[in-house]
């Protein structure tokens, strides 16, 4: 399954616009029923995103997770884009990563009021974790000049409803605050987003910026401002988080491979008849009189390269035939295959960059098999080598 993409979404043109000026190169995908997808890579990255548009509410933003999450099967989805703010901690255009979602519209009703029946959705512990920790380097940011004071990082919860919040005083503006006072943020995607994540088993962050306080002022001059600055902040922080998820997946596979072969290594001894003498073989094969260890090729040409490649094909249609592979990823991983050996025969000053992305992808679609990731590794290195 695919473990270097993450599938970004957002609810407004202007909040996809802010992700997709982030990206490099993207093509559309269309998904059977009709949905279109950008797929590209973060600016700078190997990194792949495919962002869609869900259009406003969460039933919506719910069915194009879905369709999202089992059209790509990507590392993560993020909900990018604006939101109101509660209270006065977060200023506008801060960014709030929400700790848990509140879906504040379950409650039941009653002759002295309206009871709150909420749904809850905590973020994944591992987004979590990443997302502080990018929010302590605090080096995400866009440094664009008069914008002011660099925005922050909040954490805290995030109220999803099916209206548009615009009010302070209102009967239920009241509500909302006395019964989710610890809410940063209100609008009105996060909830069917996190719900498709749950129901799929998909890792799922709401990422948004700050850009009018819920309280009567929008549509007004000084939102109209704010708001696309806190979708360009929202965006940033989004697609450098992609890009820590990504590398984070590449780490946890690159670690199953190592683990592949420590287990695998022969453990007893070879006799190396040529010189009479025993040698303790650690890992790799002997053959006649000389031992091969578990090394990266020598491959000093984008001549050696392809040969490589094309010796690794053979790996790739073995899985394919036992099975160990499905028909989609295999389908998708001799494409990437084929895309780095036409980079590597070009032999342009760009070739050794396009083969290693190709490469990278590839090794995302491989990840569930430790054995191909850690054939494919010395690939990658050797293909960057050549530059």
């Amino acid at each position: 399954m695919p473990k270097d993409l993450v599938v970004i979404l957002t609810a407004l043109n202007l909040e996809y616009q802010a992700v997709r000026r982030k990206l490099s190169d993207p093509e559309v995908h269309r998904h059977e029923r009709g949905t279109l997808f950008e797929v590209g890579t973060v600016q700078g990255t190997s990194c792949r995103v495919a962002l869609g548009l869900t259009n406003k509410g969460n039933h919506s933003a719910a069915v194009i997770a879905e369709r999202a999450i089992q059209e790509f099967s990507p590392a993560a989805v993020l909900f990018v884009g604006v939101a109101g703010a509660l209270w006065d901690s977060a200023r506008l255009g801060d960014v709030v990563m929400a700790t848990h979602v509140y879906a504040y519209h379950g409650g039941t009703s009653e002759d002295d009021g309206l009871k709150a029946r909420p749904r809850v959705w905590e973020t994944a512990h591992g987004i979590s974790q990443l997302g502080s920790h990018l929010a302590r380097v605090n080096d995400w940011a866009d440094n664009a000049p008069g914008h002011g004071r660099a925005p922050q990082v909040r954490f805290g919860a995030i109220a999803a409803g099916e209206i548009v919040q615009n009010s302070k005083i209102s009967d239920e503006a009241r509500w909302i605050r006395q019964h989710y006072n610890d809410a940063l943020a209100i609008e009105m995607e996060a909830a069917g987003v996190a719900q498709a994540g749950h129901l799929n088993g998909a890792p799922v962050a709401i990422i948004r910026g700050i850009s009018d306080r819920a309280d009567g002022t929008k549509n007004s001059t000084k939102d109209r401002n704010w708001q696309p600055r806190a979708a360009a902040n929202a965006a940033a922080f989004a697609t450098r988080l992609s890009v820590e998820l990504v590398e984070e997946q590449e780490q946890i596979a690159m670690s199953q491979a190592d683990k592949y072969h420590t287990a695998d290594r022969p453990k007893k001894h070879v006799s190396n008849t040529a010189h009479n003498s025993t040698v303790g073989v650690m890992a790799g094969s002997v053959k006649e009189s000389s031992i091969y260890l578990n090394a990266a090729p020598k491959v000093t040409s984008p001549a050696d390269l392809i040969a490589e490649l094309d010796g690794f094909r053979a790996h790739l249609q073995r899985h394919h035939a036992e099975r160990a592979l499905d028909d989609d990823t295999y389908r998708e991983a001799l494409a990437e295959l084929a895309f780095a050996r036409q980079a590597a025969r070009e032999n342009t000053p760009e070739s050794p960059k396009r083969t290693t992305m190709a490469l990278k992808r590839l090794r995302g679609l491989i990840a569930e098999s430790p054995e191909l990731v850690a054939r494919l590794a010395p690939l990658v290195v050797a293909a960057g080598d050549l530059s």
